[in-house]
């Protein structure tokens, strides 16, 4: 009896469990679409309330409009992680879900797997993906009048997302405390990814919808940007890359990415890109790459360090007062005269590197033996034979400037 009693037991067990599973699947629709009203509503209520907080005309009390906003915008996000966990999550536990929703909740899960090891990181990160989610699901729906409004919402809160996303990598950036991690490479590859993730996908919208009039100084950039944007990328055309994004990012984020950070991303930079000069063998990739440790140079110089005011000596600052005098001289060049215009900027920018090269620990001495030839070649530099010959051959061979 009590042999037949279990098998009884597990009979039900396996028929109740087929039960449950088919009503869950039924009811599955009706869930997304209580969900869907209740995001909805909370929808409608932000986009309110953010419409009077940004209304400047004096007949609000801002300090009380900026609370309702704040309240609205935590139930919207509330209703919004309610949509992925009573609906999505069980789509793609029943094997109902759309690939759009299994990648949304695979996205998800990368992103509160940072919850532990990167709180802040996290916060900004979650706040991020359940607006974009809404989103496009509006963008599906295609309802213009919603969208519309949705557009000014959408894009100031993904402003104030990403600054603090930034800021919160200046930071780790900034901190010597961490020796585990002192090259910090993880967290310039993060800085690189969200500045691409921020102009594919937000001064993208920015620009197609004339958001706002202060952006046009940087639609050239843009557009440059967007030849990186398709096809493969080699290291060239990756480092020319981030070398472009930095150039926005100067103009975009000058206070979540202060010019000490940006600082250390050019030098990080400037390091891959002599690392590929110097180990690049075929002649011609060599000369492309040498090209653009010139164009970096340039960024560098005349977006970043033209600008900086602090310096860590007055023997530093007094220096580069001197090359920078020496540039504007020779960019004077330019319409007059390209061709020396060009020979004359590789010079000192060659000379330049070769002071700091030469003053770190780094062995960098193929890409100075290749600095030194350039500089043969250009007249710049004399090349001394003095030496003495032995088998056919001359043993030593020294170059001075």
């Amino acid at each position: 009896m009590e042999e037949r009693s279990l098998r009884i037991t597990g009979a039900d067990k396996t028929f109740f469990n087929k039960i449950t599973s088919t009503l869950t699947k039924i009811l599955i629709p009706t869930k997304i679409g209580i969900n869907g009203m209740l995001i909805s509503i909370k929808r409608n209520n932000v986009i309110k309330a953010f419409e009077n907080y940004t209304i400047d005309d004096g007949n609000y009390d801002k300090e009380e409009m900026e609370k309702k906003y704040d309240f609205a915008y935590e139930a919207y996000l509330g209703a919004l992680d309610k949509y992925v966990m009573d609906s999505i999550y069980k789509k793609v536990k029943n094997n109902t879900a759309t690939d759009f929703e299994k990648n949304a909740l695979s996205k998800y899960y990368e992103v509160t797997s940072l919850k532990e090891s990167e709180y802040i990181e996290y916060k900004y990160r979650k706040q991020k993906y359940l607006i974009e989610l809404d989103y496009e699901g509006i963008k599906v729906n295609g309802k213009e009048k919603l969208l519309e409004r949705y557009h000014k919402f959408y894009l100031s809160k993904m402003d104030s997302l990403y600054k603090s996303i930034l800021k919160n990598y200046s930071i780790k950036v900034a901190d010597n405390t961490n020796s585990y991690d002192s090259t910090k490479e993880w967290i310039y590859t993060k800085i690189f990814y969200t500045l691409e993730e921020y102009i594919q996908n937000i001064l993208s919208l920015k620009i197609e919808t004339n958001y706002d009039e202060s952006i046009k100084d940087i639609v050239s950039e843009y557009e440059k940007y967007e030849s990186y944007a398709v096809g493969k990328l080699d290291t060239k055309d990756n480092i020319e890359k981030n070398m472009v994004l930095l150039g926005i990012s100067r103009k975009l984020f000058t206070h979540s990415l202060p010019l000490i950070v940006a600082e250390q991303c050019y030098e990080k930079l400037l390091k891959d890109a002599r690392i590929l000069v110097q180990d690049t063998k075929m002649a011609a990739k060599r000369e492309r790459a040498y090209s653009m440790l010139i164009n970096l140079m340039e960024d560098y110089n005349v977006k970043l360090l033209s600008t900086k005011v602090y310096w860590d000596s007055p023997k530093l600052r007094d220096e580069y007062k001197k090359f920078w005098s020496r540039y504007q001289e020779i960019s004077k060049l330019k319409e007059t005269d390209f061709i020396e215009y060009i020979k004359q900027k590789e010079i000192l920018f060659m000379k330049d590197d070769m002071k700091k090269l030469q003053k770190g620990k780094t062995d960098y001495s193929k890409i100075l033996t290749y600095y030194k030839r350039k500089l043969v070649d250009y007249g710049a530099m004399k090349q001394i034979r003095n030496s003495y010959k032995s088998v056919g051959k001359y043993i030593k061979v020294k170059e001075v400037a």
